[in-house]
């Protein structure tokens, strides 16, 4: 059997959108979009955006970073959050995770802020593992005592809550979402950048079109550009796709959390596997990663024997070559990071797994697990 990490999945409402893109009946399905994932979400403006990694480049460009501005990240998350930072010429500052949920550690956050008292901290960006948030009352308090502002990277969290709140709509300055995350690869790319702040997103609407205005009543082609930007759009036709995602997302949601359930009961008790650590009542399980004690990667070659896909989420930035090597890292710089890194393992979680797939990934598990020495 082959068991893929993630699977697309297919359904009529995205053959229709895509249908009246295509014959010409109905080109507006990026406006479309973008009302429709502001009032899921709840929040008052929503910008759609080529890629995640182009809402989070277009966050920076809103928030106008510049040379030797610091923005402060977790050193556990994919490569494109300190990237659209070095991209300014500013500098990331990796801060270690929290054993359990695999996020930013808030104590050790609050021990970097109060002990760097320095005028070019700009912002912090913090990523939503699995969907999971930190303490995001205490974050921005933090915040504001600090006043630097909070981007949230949803990547993992489209349609995840915080107390009952959808994640967008909590509190943070810019919210950036992903539709075709790592591993996760959809058939289309596509982002979303959201905001209650108005100047904010005045800014990124520019932006996001080379800062070219028009003057009303003056014929189209006449133009003019105020600012250095560039073309972050989406198309129409991922537009229409993406937005049949809004119709099921927590239904999908539900499902993903009934296979966790099914793999909490059936893998507690395994020898050398420990299960995700719940962190509260919103857990969405975009990710399920579990730890293996014994032999990570041998572990993941051998469910790959048996046609099962793994993910790992993720290597921590600063054992990556370019970060290792410019900002002179140690190994043991980032300890609870390195440790996670070494055992960690996302198996297969999405909504339309089918039982038997979920009974096999369960079986092979507690099969490779018997090896372990």
């Amino acid at each position: 059997m082959k068991i893929k990490f993630s699977k697309y999945i297919n359904n009529v409402d995205a053959h229709s959108n895509v249908s009246d893109v295509l014959d010409g009946d109905d080109i507006q399905q990026v406006d479309k979009l973008q009302k429709e994932f502001a009032e899921y979400i709840g929040v008052k403006f929503a910008l759609a955006t080529s890629h995640g990694t182009s809402a989070l480049h277009l966050a920076m460009l809103a928030l106008d970073l510049k040379r030797g501005d610091k923005v402060i990240c977790s050193v556990n998350a994919y490569p494109n959050i300190p990237e659209v930072v070095r991209h300014f010429d500013a500098e990331p500052v990796f801060i270690d995770i929290e054993e359990n949920s695999y996020n930013i550690d808030l104590d050790k956050l609050e021990v970097y802020l109060q002990n760097n008292q320095v005028k070019k901290l700009k912002a912090i960006i913090v990523t939503h593992i699995a969907g999971c948030s930190v303490d995001l009352d205490r974050l921005y308090e933090m915040a504001k005592e600090h006043k630097i502002k909070v981007v949230e990277d949803a990547s993992e969290a489209f349609g995840a809550t915080y107390k009952g709140k959808k994640i967008g709509s909590t509190g943070g300055d810019i919210t950036c979402f992903d539709f075709s995350t790592h591993l996760k690869q959809n058939i289309c790319n596509g982002g979303m950048f959201v905001t209650n702040d108005k100047n904010m997103i005045q800014r990124a609407k520019l932006l996001s079109n080379h800062a070219i205005v028009q003057n009303d009543g003056v014929l189209d082609y006449v133009y003019d550009v105020v600012d250095i930007g560039n073309d972050y759009s989406m198309s129409e036709l991922n537009a229409g796709y993406i937005r049949s995602l809004l119709i099921n997302q927590d239904e999908k949601i539900r499902k993903q959390k009934e296979i966790a359930k099914r793999y909490n009961e059936e893998l507690e008790r395994v020898e050398h596997i420990t299960i995700p650590k719940t962190i509260n009542d919103d857990q969405p399980y975009f990710l399920y990663v579990i730890k293996v004690d014994k032999n990570r990667d041998s572990f993941a070659t051998e469910l790959k024997k048996v046609g099962i896909d793994t993910g790992l989420h993720f290597i921590p930035l600063y054992l990556l070559s370019y970060y290792k090597t410019k900002y002179s890292f140690r190994t043991n710089d980032f300890p609870v990071a390195l440790r996670n890194y070494q055992q960690i393992l996302s198996l297969p979680i999405y909504s339309c797994m089918e039982e038997k797939e979920i009974k096999y990934v369960i079986s092979q598990i507690k099969k490779i697990a018997l090896t372990r020495v």
